[in-house]
């Protein structure tokens, strides 16, 4: 899951249907999740006389806030797609049958941004993160930001803009 969690560029889950136990846990190491109103998620291990152990505990608490994470974990109940989007599990839920296309257009979204700066913010949001202070964070995020100045990528989204086009990104 980590080396899912790990990857440079974005990385978006797609759930139509049953996400429970490894399927929550590699949504939840994606760093964007659409689902089905019609999805079924859920931790079940606790019934089972286990917790999760493929990042379930640390991404589920981070994500949705400590108290109901142990909620969701230790009772192990299912809930819905709709419920996931309320609770913050999911970022969008749409209609059955249609998470798939929703995904690839919110993909596609992100795929027409500079790529280093898409990276880049990946980087300085997670890095961020495993830090303790805030200081520590915003030299995180200066690092991160200094790596898009010298690209081409940003010429070309300043002459894009101020030409009234869109910019072609090349990742470089």
């Amino acid at each position: 899951m980590q080396r899912v969690a790990a990857l440079p560029q974005p990385v978006i889950a797609a759930v139509e249907g049953v996400a429970v136990g490894g399927g929550l846990e590699l949504a939840l190491a994606c760093d964007l999740r659409v689902a089905s109103e019609t999805a079924m998620f859920g931790m079940p291990e606790t019934t089972l006389a286990i917790i999760p152990g493929a990042g379930g505990t640390q991404r589920l608490s981070r994500l949705i806030g400590v108290s109901r994470a142990k909620e969701l974990i230790w009772t192990g109940r299912r809930f819905s797609g709709e419920e996931a989007y309320h609770l913050g599990v999911v970022d969008k839920v749409v209609k059955s049958g249609h998470a798939l296309d929703a995904a690839m257009s919110l993909a596609w979204q992100i795929a027409a941004n500079g790529p280093i700066a898409i990276q880049a913010s990946k980087e300085a949001i997670d890095q961020g993160l495993t830090v303790s202070t805030m200081e520590e964070a915003l030299e995180i995020e200066r690092q991160c930001y200094g790596r898009t100045l010298p690209s081409k990528d940003r010429l070309e989204g300043l002459a894009a803009f101020a030409e009234s086009r869109t910019p072609i990104y090349t990742g470089q």
